[in-house]
């Protein structure tokens, strides 16, 4: 019985937050919206709104003009945060046909585009298993081509993580083949075939446990307004913006931001932000790695 309450709660709070949404964004919010967007009845919508002034009394009006109801002057949001990237994930998502415009919480979709990507193939059945040996903690024999050779290669992997390097995405496993933790791209892998136990500590993978700051600032060679421009950008403090990533995503994170070109090789407006602390990262990467070292050979010798 708790848990049906508790249910029947998360549900309506769901539709009280998409209120505020509508609010926030669209500056209004018919009952018929809540219909279509759950499925609802019209006297469940009429409720809901009715809730939403109980619990909010100050933040909604309505217009009879457009018979609609509008954000009060005294609106707050109470149980939506507004965030605009959460606004602009979302369209994104319509562009990648992930969400379409109808099961998306918008109501009014403005005019946009995105850039267009180079999709990787992805296999769902070849996904799915690699999920549930994650999730159930199996090794997995694969069939990898890999860019150094000729013919692809069937080897087991313990895989314990997916990860996306801002391009295409990976599989963060242990290799038995070369004995130590390693990445594999999801859409190189040509087969996914049995499965069994294993002893991998995948605990052990400390490149992927310990984390690595990368202090970015903007390129010193462009203009002192360009400069505060990128400062803007990327809402530094004190000209510098400190990105924390796990070590073995750091390597990704420098190539997805252009932070692994040298700056004095490229021209500043095409390289708005630089890598400060390059050598502080180095070292704390080579001495992750080392540690990582170690701790494969153990594992490979248990």
């Amino acid at each position: 019985m708790a848990e049906s309450v508790d249910n029947l709660r998360r549900v309506v709070e769901q539709r009280l937050r998409f209120i505020e949404f509508r609010l926030y964004w669209e500056g209004q919010i018919r009952r018929a919206d809540l219909q279509k967007r759950f499925d609802i009845s019209l006297p469940q919508a009429t409720g809901d709104l009715n809730t939403y002034q109980e619990q909010a009394p100050r933040n909604l009006a309505y217009d009879l003009k457009r018979s609609t109801y509008v954000p009060a002057a005294d609106f707050k949001p109470k149980f939506y945060k507004p965030d605009a990237r959460d606004y602009l994930t979302e369209l994104r998502l319509i562009a990648d046909d992930v969400l379409t415009p109808e099961t998306s919480r918008f109501g009014f979709l403005p005019s946009y585009d995105v850039v267009p990507l180079l999709r990787r193939k992805a296999s769902a059945p070849k996904l799915r298993k690699i999920v549930r040996a994650i999730q159930s903690g199996r090794a997995v024999y694969i069939r990898y081509q890999s860019v150094e050779r000729r013919n692809p290669l069937w080897r087991w992997i313990t895989p314990h993580a997916l990860v996306f390097d801002g391009r295409r995405w990976h599989v963060r496993c242990w290799c038995h083949r070369r004995t130590e933790f390693r990445d594999f791209v999801l859409a190189r892998m040509l087969d996914v075939d049995k499965d069994k136990g294993h002893k991998i500590d995948v605990t052990a993978d400390l490149e992927w446990q310990e984390k690595v700051v990368l202090r970015i600032g903007p390129n010193p060679r462009l203009s002192a307004a360009a400069q505060r421009a990128m400062e803007q950008d990327y809402d530094m403090r004190d000209g510098v913006y400190e990105l924390s990533t796990r070590v073995c995503l750091s390597w990704y994170v420098e190539h997805h931001l252009g932070l692994d070109l040298d700056p004095e090789l490229v021209k500043p407006a095409r390289q708005h932000i630089v890598l400060l602390n390059r050598e502080e990262v180095e070292q704390r990467r080579e001495a992750v790695k080392k540690a990582a070292a170690q701790a494969a050979a153990s594992l490979a010798g248990s």
